[in-house]
Parts: structure tokens; sequence; C-alpha cells
């Protein structure tokens, strides 16, 4: 009998990143692997579509990452003359030097005249449409493909190449972690949070530059900084941002956190930072995160952030790359134990209905069953 359900499952090729390095779309291909769900109605092939194996290589052009390219691509190639599938499922990168890497892949599957869905996990492609060669390799990938967005919000960025009938939104979903009935006191000094690998465009910068003002008018805190160095980033430069801005003690950075220990670091702290303006920004699963641990969220009005985070609601948006603005936020939710706590029950209660990996998984099925049905 499990052979006969095993031999009518629509069969698909998953092209997608895998970690390391951790990031959304990696992170995120990683869960559909694992979905009891997922597995249970498609039958599935999977190929890396990442070059790259840790942070420090992102951007980096290195040998071995030509090798990696070349060996995934002959990989799918393979996959598509030995199976027959039903549909070929890309998580490509849509902009600049990483489409041109990943468009072969979508080109191979349709020169095998296969369906396929794209998952947009970042964005960027609005800048690129005019541009050589991508006015002219961007319709190529998108014509007659299906895209999966995380919210309507990124529509615009690739609404001249894809019909908005192609589209179907996804979003993003994370296992919850936080123990059922999960109350945080609102006592002794409050711990700021802030979670992302060392980018400057995450807001590492901007948010030092917050903390130091903040000191300067009186307020006691702590903020811990969790994330993977970058080559921009490195532990050193962190710890001398800090001390020319004397934080030392108040900025902290605690090095990756995963698991238990990252679950950890949520339940002991107050209020979510994340002042990103990354231009890449789609749909941070931190975010997901910390609405789970009943956290306020102060970030900025990017991608499809408000979404997650209603401004006033379960946090506070502040203006991109705006130290005041920025500042003037954290004072209200350090000011306001009772708001605090308020926000963050609301943001966790936003997260259970819309925002768990089961939701996440749910909706991503009936895309890929709508996209093969069609």
């Amino acid at each position: 009998m499990s052979e006969q359900v095993t031999a009518i499952m629509p069969r698909v090729l998953f092209i997608a990143p895998f970690p390391p390095p951790v990031h959304g779309s990696a992170v995120v291909s990683r869960q559909i692997r694992e979905s009891e769900l997922f597995n249970g109605t498609f039958k599935c092939d999977y190929v890396n579509l990442s070059t790259s194996r840790k942070m420090s290589e992102i951007g980096i052009k290195r040998p071995v990452k030509v090798v990696r390219f070349i060996s995934s691509f002959f990989e799918v190639l393979r996959c598509l003359v030995k199976n027959r599938y039903d549909l070929c499922y890309l998580a490509i990168t849509c902009h600049g030097a990483g489409f041109l890497k990943d468009a072969p892949f979508v080109l191979l599957c349709k020169l095998f005249r296969k369906k396929v869905v794209i998952h947009q996990h970042n964005k960027g492609m609005a800048g690129d449409v005019d541009k050589f060669p991508y006015r002219r390799l961007l319709p190529m990938v998108y014509r007659k493909s299906k895209v999966i967005l995380l919210s309507w919000r990124l529509y615009p960025d690739i609404e001249k190449i894809v019909k908005r009938e192609d589209v179907m939104i996804c979003p993003n979903g994370v296992k919850p972690t936080a123990p059922v009935g999960f109350d945080r006191a609102q006592e002794g000094i409050p711990h700021l949070l802030f979670l992302s690998n060392l980018l400057e465009e995450k807001g590492v910068l901007v948010l030092l530059d917050a903390l130091e003002v903040l000191k300067a008018a009186g307020y006691r805190f702590v903020c811990d900084f969790v994330g993977s160095e970058t080559s921009e980033i490195s532990e050193k430069r962190f710890i001398d941002e800090v001390k020319d801005r004397g934080l030392q003690g108040i900025a902290i950075y605690q090095g990756k956190k995963y698991g238990e220990e990252k679950n950890e670091i949520f339940r002991k702290s107050d209020v979510f930072v994340f002042p990103t303006f990354y231009f890449n920004e789609s749909f941070p699963l931190v975010s997901l995160e910390a609405m789970d641990y009943s956290l306020p969220i102060v970030t900025t009005d990017v991608g499809g952030i408000p979404d997650m985070v209603i401004d006033g609601y379960n946090g506070l948006l502040v203006r991109q790359q705006d130290v005041e603005s920025l500042t003037i936020a954290l004072e209200k939710l350090l000011n306001d134990p009772p708001m605090r706590r308020e926000m963050g029950v609301k943001g966790h209660d936003l997260f259970i209905s819309k925002y768990t990996d089961a939701c996440f998984e749910r909706t991503f099925v009936e895309c890929l069953e709508e996209c093969i049905a069609n």
C-alpha cells in the first residue's frame, strides 16, 4: 500500500541553498526539507544551490565556489535526465551577481519543459530590469514561472517582470520554542537584544550610536549583540567601536548562539532591536523568533517587516539609519515596562495565529499543489 501511495505522489526537484551559512533562505529550505507535511505530500530530490559554506565566503570569489557551482549544475542535469518531475522548485537570488549565478538552473529546468516555481526570499530586481544583461535574462527566467513571495509588500520589486496572477503569498514561519505561558519578569536592568550577522546594513553601528545617546541621558541597560562576525565587522572591530563610544560593559558581543543557547538569550531579554536598512531585507525570521518569546520589537519599515511588526501594536517602527528615531523608540520602551509587556503579548498572539512553522508549511504545500495543478 505504501509503495502505491509513493508512486502517485507528485515529484518535485528542490533546488535551493541549505546551511551553512545560516541565513533566511537557507534556514527556510532546511525547514522545508525536514517537514513531515511536505515530505508526506511530495516525493523530492534536493540539490544545494549555495556555493558558500560560511558567512565569510559570501560575496567573495574563490575557485572552490566555481567547483561547487559546476557540481550543482550537473547534479540538476542528472536529476532531470533520470527522473520525471511534476515541478521544479527554485529558491534563487533575484538580482545582481547572485541572479546571474542562479539563472542557469532555472533555464535548465525550462529546457526540459518542466513547470517552475521560484520562491523569492530577497529583493532588488527593480534596480536591474533596465540594465544589461538583466533586461533580457530576467524575462527569460520568469516567463511562465510561478513566483512565491513572502508579502505583497514585495511585489512592486518584481511587477515589471512578473504578472500579479502568477504570484502567490506564503509568509515565513518558525517553530515555537518559547515555553507555554512564558512571561518574563519586568524587574532589574532592561536587556536589549540585537541578533543578526554583524553587518553595517543590519544596523549594528546605528544601534551603537543610539546606545551612546541613551547612556549619556542616564539610562541603565545592557545590550547583547548575537551573531556571526563578517568581513565588514569582526569581533575586534566591534570591540573597538564599543570602546570609541564608551559602552564597555553595556554593549556586549556574545558571539554566535544556536539552539538552547539562543533560546536562553531570548528568555532573558526585554526588547528586540533590529534597525536594519539592508536593501535585500524581505521577511527576517529573527523577528518571528522574538515574537515567539513575547518581545516587543524596534525595527525599520523594510521589505515585509510591517506585516509582522505593526507600529504601536507589537513594536515600534523607526526610520532607516536614523539614530534619533531609534533612540526615541528605545526610550519609550525603557521608560514603560507595562508597554513592553503588552506589546510582547500581542506579538506572541500574532505569531501563534500567523507565523508558526505549521502555518508556513500548510500554505507552502498549498502553493506547490496549485503550481502542479495549473
